[in-house]
């Protein structure tokens, strides 16, 4: 037999509620940890005293009790696990595994027995049912009766609220009354919270982030007080699960959390942290209520009576002896301005992500805490509104998905290392191995320098400059933010001598050469510019034609579409598509066989009639008439030729008989003095008879008109005059 017997999947009652987890059997201990909290049971085997093995409504369970008085239950054992384990006690642990039947007649009429922290109600010696008391939040007692009240478990279906006891009243003695009797061992275990005497000590006007207020602390043997001015809150010691310690970013305050399961209740609203924010610079003298000789027995050096120094620590200091859990602090994560934090938003809020050594707490609003053996993978995402942050994304075992948003680019370096020697998966670290062509088996060294985001990030800037060198037209390029280079460019851009260097005329060979420089540079940006090609003239669509055949899929919806909205009522048009896409990837190939083929006779038919209707002429008016537009078209362009190409010759024509009339002119008037004329005054005197000769046809037009004018007004008056 090995050192160790380990099971899964070991079930704890927690009020009410069956929380599962592993529990491991060894020389030394018996461990359970559960799967929901992470909060770990440790039982020294030399304090075992009781093993039992009973039948329980989930197999098989062990009920393990020790020394001091604490009883453990785990639940979800085999029938075939008792022999192996009560070997196993026999060999390590010196006791035996007895097995013990419970009563199931369901009579409501026996025997309570306190027993430690239990209330077992026994019929005919055999138990019937348990109660553990620390369950108990209340005790009431009447004439005969007593009315236990339980703590309440918002992660329960259905809660048991009370269970009432009668007590017969007994005659052997008077002295006692039984109900009190009774009252009393109930209250000596149970989980009451009342303050009965002093604080041990008090806290004044502490800032509370969640909830949301100042709250004066008072610190109870078995239970924390808030008392706030609206609100206040009683917190056992025992709900505690784990103290968180943490730096702000600013280096001047500390954040102190603390986790509760269950968490405390304002009406619907439920707090699973308590975090209290405290300055480094406020310091604070506690004084203990409590004598010396009680401070030593109870807290074996932790505290003492008289203590000094900041204020966040004494309240942690406090907390650690009387909770007896330690205090989780950031480990040797540092973010690049050298904080242990980053700094990031989640969900609406901003607030602060403190990678821990065994998980992730975000704090504050609303406080996450992830453990990485809760987590399944994380996910570094791009940014959703700019390239300059990343998303972290995490996903747990159950599903739930947690996104911290906004967080700065140069985090990223040092989250991805961490997230490396943490061993967590990498959703996207498979795209980035894609991306090189290597798919290599999950590495867990420090050594492993490739970035997965980096990749992704130079290769969608490729991609981009691409798309933006294709579309540019105008010369100019949107060029990459470059820290180094940005400065030489706004220098050559907006310097005061190359502005002088092109106003005025005079200046040095330097600005000669930066203003060379600049014209070098611009003509290597632009572009030659593309010739647009001819749009292609659009088919148009032969109306008389058959219709083409619908697809199997279509025709599958076309049936299924009323069914589709009767079962889902009130759906839309796009998720009725949705949905039938869903389904129509879910049919078998025998259910496809028979829209296929339907789809396949339609698609016979279709070009039975399709052939048909090319034969008897169809189809073919379309393109005549594409083709009496193009030849029309052509006409009217050979016309518009011809008509112009007439009136140009007629202009011709009119200006070489000017010429000549002209130059008869000149040979008439001039005499022998045209022989001594330059060519250019010969030239200008033709453009200048030119000019003559169009303003004495203007002249000649004018009087044309007049004449006609005169001719019109006189021939009314001559033909009334006949007419007399």
């Amino acid at each position: 037999m090995g050192d160790t017997l380990e099971f899964n999947e070991i079930y704890q009652e927690v009020k009410g509620s069956w929380n599962d987890g592993r529990l491991r059997f060894s020389k030394q201990n018996v461990v359970y940890k559960s799967s929901k909290t992470g909060k770990v049971d440790s039982i020294p085997a030399g304090e075992l005293n009781l093993a039992q093995w009973r039948r329980v409504c989930l197999g098989h369970g062990i009920k393990l009790g020790t020394g001091t008085g604490h009883v453990y239950k785990y639940d979800g054992f085999r029938d075939s696990d008792f022999e192996k384990i009560s070997d196993f006690f026999k060999a390590n642990y010196k006791v035996e595994l007895t097995e013990k039947d419970t009563c199931v007649k369901g009579w409501n009429w026996g025997t309570a027995k306190f027993s430690g922290p239990l209330l077992s109600f026994d019929v005919n010696d055999s138990t019937a049912f348990e109660i553990p008391l620390s369950n108990v939040s209340q005790c009431a007692t009447g004439k005969n009766e007593v009315t236990l009240e339980f703590h309440q478990n918002d992660d329960t279906e259905v809660s048991l609220m009370e269970v009432r006891f009668y007590v017969p009243p007994s005659q052997a003695d008077e002295r006692q009354d039984p109900v009190e009797a009774f009252a009393q061992n109930v209250l000596s275990k149970a989980d009451v919270i009342q303050a009965t005497g002093d604080a041990v000590c008090i806290f004044k006007e502490l800032q509370c982030l969640t909830p949301r207020g100042r709250y004066d602390i008072r610190i109870y043997p078995t239970f924390l007080h808030l008392h706030g001015k609206t609100f206040d809150y009683k917190i056992p010691y025992t709900t505690v699960l784990r103290l968180f310690l943490l730096p702000h970013k600013d280096q001047r305050q500390m954040f102190f959390v603390i986790s509760l399961d269950p968490p405390i209740k304002q009406g619907q609203t439920r707090y699973h942290f308590l975090i209290l924010l405290f300055s480094k610079e406020e310091d604070l003298s506690l004084t203990l209520n409590m004598s010396e000789e009680d401070v030593e027995r109870r807290f074996e050096g932790k505290l003492s009576k008289n203590m000094s120094g900041s204020l966040y620590e004494m309240v942690s200091r406090v907390m650690k002896a009387l909770v007896n859990r330690k205090i989780t602090v950031p480990g040797n994560f540092q973010g690049h301005s050298g904080a242990q934090c980053i700094t990031c938003s989640y969900k609406a809020s901003s607030g602060l992500l403190y990678p821990l050594e065994r998980g992730f707490i975000y704090v504050h609003k609303p406080p996450v805490h992830l453990r990485f053996e809760e987590i399944s993978c994380v996910n570094f995402a791009r940014g959703t509104t700019t390239t300059r942050s990343f998303d972290f994304e995490i996903e747990t075992k159950q599903g739930n998905q947690y996104t911290f948003s906004s967080i700065e680019r140069e985090e990223y370096g040092k989250l991805f290392d961490f997230v490396n020697a943490k061993k967590l998966n990498i959703k996207n670290r498979g795209f980035k191995e894609g991306m090189k062509g290597k798919i290599d088996e999950y590495s867990d060294s420090d050594e492993d320098q490739h970035d997965a985001y980096l990749e992704r990030m130079k290769a969608e800037g490729k991609i981009r400059e691409e798309g933006n060198d294709s579309d540019e037209s105008d010369g100019e390029s949107d060029e990459s933010f470059n820290p180094g280079e940005e400065d030489d460019d706004i220098a050559e851009e907006y310097d005061s001598n190359a502005s002088a260097s092109d106003s005025s005329d005079e200046g040095d060979d330097s600005e000669d050469e930066s203003a060379k420089k600049k014209k070098a540079k611009k003509a290597k940006v632009v572009k030659e510019k593309r010739e647009r090609k001819p749009r292609k003239e659009k088919k148009q669509k032969d109306t008389g034609g058959p219709k083409r055949p619908m697809s199997a899929y279509m025709l599958w919806l076309n049936s299924s579409r009323e069914r589709i909205k009767s079962e889902n009522p009130g759906i839309s048009i796009t998720e009725i598509s949705k949905k039938a896409g869903e389904m129509w990837r879910q049919l078998g190939k025998d259910d496809k066989e028979e829209w296929e083929t339907k789809a396949g006779e339609a698609k016979r038919q279709y070009d039975k009639a399709k052939k048909e209707y090319k034969e008897s002429g169809g189809g073919s008016t379309s393109s005549s008439k594409k083709e009496s537009k193009k030849s029309g078209g052509k006409k009217d362009e050979k016309k518009r030729k011809s008509v112009g190409g007439d009136k140009d010759k007629d202009k011709d024509k009119d200006k070489d008989k000017d010429k000549d009339k002209d130059k008869d002119k000149e040979r008439g008037g001039g005499g022998g003095n045209d022989s001594f004329k330059s060519r250019e005054f010969i030239e200008t005197s033709e453009s200048s008879s030119d000019s003559d000769h169009k303003s004495k046809s203007k002249r000649k037009k004018k009087q044309k008109s007049d004449e006609e004018e005169e001719e019109a007004v006189s021939t009314p008056a001559s033909s009334e005059e006949d007419s007399d």
